[in-house]
């Protein structure tokens, strides 16, 4: 039991830290203009009202690296288990939560790329941080 609390305890960390990348890395894009300069109207402010349920939401999202899948790569396990995410905010967040279109589309033609790009900062990030903090080091 003192296992499971431990691996539920570091997979929620690693989820909320590798969301606080993404939301960084989504905030840089859009102080840079680079979502704007590709046509993509996302330039998020980073604010508490927006960080707090990403980091939440990532949090609840890193206990997909409970599973046993591809331990050995900490990149093609952070960007497999990013698929999960990526596969909500595009099918169920951009379309029905806040009406921005089917993928997002309606915020830019390559609104889905970016989605994609930025989840998986979140499962790399978070799967490097997991393995590093669950003493495995790198591999």
């Amino acid at each position: 039991m003192k296992r499971f609390l431990k691996d539920l305890s570091l997979t929620y960390a690693a989820g909320s830290l590798g969301a606080l990348a993404n939301t960084l890395a989504a905030w840089l894009f859009g102080v840079l203009g680079i979502t704007a300069g590709l046509g993509v109207q996302s330039a998020p402010a980073l604010t508490v009202g927006f960080l707090y349920p990403r980091l939440v939401w990532g949090g609840l999202w890193g206990f997909l690296f409970l599973l046993p899948f591809l331990r050995r790569s900490v990149v093609w396990r952070g960007i497999i288990y990013s698929l999960g995410p990526t596969a909500v905010q595009l099918l169920v967040v951009f379309p029905f939560k806040v009406g921005k279109g089917w993928l997002g589309l309606d915020l830019g033609t390559l609104t889905p790329l970016f989605v994609i790009f930025f989840n998986i900062v979140w499962g790399v990030c978070a799967a490097a941080w997991l393995q590093l903090a669950s003493g495995e080091g790198p591999r």
